[in-house]
């Protein structure tokens, strides 16, 4: 999942590099656990990979929830990744853990945990609004919500998994990131085919698209061209762009024809046109 998000994805977001350095860094870390949990006498180096891939875990989540979210600064999460693992490359250079135990097994255990944590409790700050609508209207959260949700959720239960591990056992952790995995796909799975639902009963029901849809599928199009410029693509089509905003083809025709007095193609193309007398004024320096 993580190569797919940093590598394969087409159209990737800056919120998929996160997730999948996200995923990455807990994988890393889950591994580490798995080995050493098999083998006590594995080598100290491992540990200390193991250990240093969670100082990015709550960084991660955080920017993870914000760039999702559209409230993050690029250039500021950028340094800050940089800087962080500039410093872990070079404490680690400095202080190995095969020959400074003590210290990982100590005082860097426990600071990874408190970091950890207090990213965890930002994150879920960010993400407030969210965790409001499914404590008072859990029906409307939508697919991309449902996202933040399980992510927050299942990094938590991970770090709450190593935190009592001295009370348990170590492969916890491991168990605890299969089964966040697996109810996060669930979830997912589930609100995405509670979303076409809703849609095909509203249009079940009236001839004119409600105010409410009207909006909702307008900031579905805003967010859709400002983070990816679909429009972009010369072989888009009405079919492609409704799967993108997960809703039936006729239902967007009819939003465009009748919202916007457009037909697809002269919706799509007065995009392109803005991009390329942007691009131009843009080269020629006017």
């Amino acid at each position: 999942m993580s190569f797919y998000f940093l590598s394969f994805k087409r159209n990737k977001t800056k919120s998929d590099l996160f997730l999948g350095l996200l995923l990455l860094s807990l994988s890393i870390r889950i591994g580490k656990s798995v080995f050493y949990n098999f083998n006590p006498l594995l080598s100290k180096t491992y540990l200390q990979i193991g250990l240093s891939a969670c100082f990015l875990i709550g960084p991660l989540l955080y920017f993870y929830v914000r760039s999702i979210l559209q409230n993050l600064n690029y250039s500021f999460a950028k340094y800050s990744l940089t800087l962080l693992i500039t410093t872990i490359i070079v404490f680690g250079f400095l202080f190995p853990h095969k020959e400074h135990p003590s210290i990982w097994r100590g005082i860097i255990y426990y600071f990874i945990n408190i970091q950890w944590f207090f990213f965890i409790v930002l994150s879920i700050y960010e993400a407030k609004q969210i965790f409001k609508k499914l404590a008072t209207n859990r029906n409307q959260i939508s697919y991309h919500e449902t996202w933040i949700l399980s992510v927050i959720c299942g990094v938590f239960a991970i770090w709450l998994s190593y935190s009592l591990a001295k009370y348990t056992s170590y492969i916890s952790g491991a168990l605890t990131f299969s089964f966040s995995f697996y109810i996060s796909l669930l979830l997912i799975y589930y609100a995405k085919n509670k979303s076409s639902i809703s849609v095909i009963n509203k249009e079940k029901y009236v001839n004119k698209i409600d105010e409410k849809l009207v909006k909702e599928i307008q900031e579905q199009i805003n967010i859709l061209f400002e983070t990816r410029k679909i429009y972009t693509n010369p072989d888009l089509t009405l079919s492609i762009f409704a799967k993108e905003l997960n809703i039936r083809p006729q239902l967007l025709s009819q939003f465009i024809n009748d919202n916007l007095n457009k037909s697809f193609t002269q919706f799509i193309n007065e995009y392109r046109i803005d991009e390329t007398f942007l691009l131009a004024r843009n080269y020629f320096g006017q």
